[in-house]
């Protein structure tokens, strides 16, 4: 109709408010800048919620797991890592059937690019390890939803 006027806008450009104004949009409250917002029970891990396992979480899984001592799995896994690294050192392959192979890999020289100031800089030729998980690991992956 000519002489109806279009509501105007009011003004208000920021998305978030938006979207929660939109009906069946998601609702977000805004987080006072003071600190972090209150805490929630997780419900489920996301790909932000995840928490390591730690050496310590580790090593009393597999003790209880095993059904052996503490002492002996630290002992089991200290000694897993000194042959890891004599054998990376040595420059050998270490493959654990099912589970991961292990090996030292090189890296050629490159030109690279400082991002703050955009100049060209040398990287020189660097020895790295490659870490492969097996056919367990990747199976128990894969069986997990995205």
């Amino acid at each position: 109709m000519p002489g109806v006027r279009k509501p105007q806008n009011s003004g208000c450009t920021r998305v978030g408010a938006l979207r929660a104004a939109a009906p069946g949009g998601p609702r977000r409250r805004r987080r006072d800048r003071g600190g972090p917002g209150p805490r929630r029970a997780r419900t489920s891990a996301t790909a932000y919620e995840r928490n390591p396992v730690n050496k310590s979480e580790l090593v009393s899984a597999i003790a209880k797991r095993a059904d052996v001592p503490a002492s002996t799995v630290d002992s089991v896994l200290a000694g897993l890592q000194d042959e890891l690294v004599d054998a990376i050192t040595r420059g050998e392959k270490v493959a654990v059937s099912g589970l991961l192979t292990v090996e030292r890999t090189q890296r050629s020289a490159r030109t690279g690019r400082n991002p703050q100031t955009g100049e060209s800089i040398d990287i020189p030729a660097a020895n790295t390890v490659k870490v492969t998980a097996g056919s367990n690991l990747k199976k128990a992956a894969s069986s997990v939803p995205v």
